[in-house]
């Protein structure tokens, strides 16, 4: 049985709205252990999420990420930063959700392209003739899935300022 006071923090969201960033505050303020779900999957394939689309295609990453769900849940002390539709697809969502809390970063789609387009990752999903355009349709698509899980507005923030007011929350100090 997993203790209350050790229970993991699952953060999911749209890409580049702090996930990672938030996360490895949050883990070092806790003193929890830090897992980026797509950077496990590319350090045990020996290969990028970009790459793995390319040759193995999309059905196989998302069953990594359903069998990393799995694997997951039956740790604690752990910050989850997932992959975009991690928590969006097949039971990713209850399995996680039963071992922590789960917790929406959310950024408007101009500061999404902004932070994607300076961060070093390739953005498979960015790779497109209009990637703002593509931004809003992937947010609007996602929209419900975002919706089942608490939203924190990421845009014009720090991560050092969305993992103290994650902080607070988590120590149950306001609602």
């Amino acid at each position: 049985m997993q203790n209350d006071d050790n229970k993991n923090i699952i953060l999911t969201g749209f890409m580049a709205t702090g996930k990672t960033s938030v996360g490895r505050i949050l883990a070092s303020q806790l003193g929890y252990e830090l897992v980026d779900t797509d950077q496990l999957i590319e350090s045990r394939i020996g290969m990028t999420i970009a790459e793995l689309f390319q040759e193995q295609g999309e059905a196989a990453f998302r069953k990594m990420e359903s069998d990393l769900a799995r694997e997951l849940a039956d740790k604690s002390g752990l910050v989850i930063a997932t992959g975009g539709r991690f928590m969006l697809v097949g039971d990713n969502a209850n399995i996680l959700g039963k071992t922590g809390r789960v917790f929406c970063l959310v950024a408007t789609p101009e500061e999404i392209l902004k932070r994607a387009e300076i961060d070093s990752n390739v953005r498979p999903l960015l790779q497109v003739s209009n990637p703002l355009e593509h931004i809003v349709q992937l947010l609007q698509e996602r929209k419900a899935g975002y919706r089942q899980f608490p939203q924190f507005v990421t845009s014009g923030k720090s991560p050092e300022t969305i993992a103290e007011d994650l902080l607070e929350i988590i120590a149950g100090s306001r609602v």
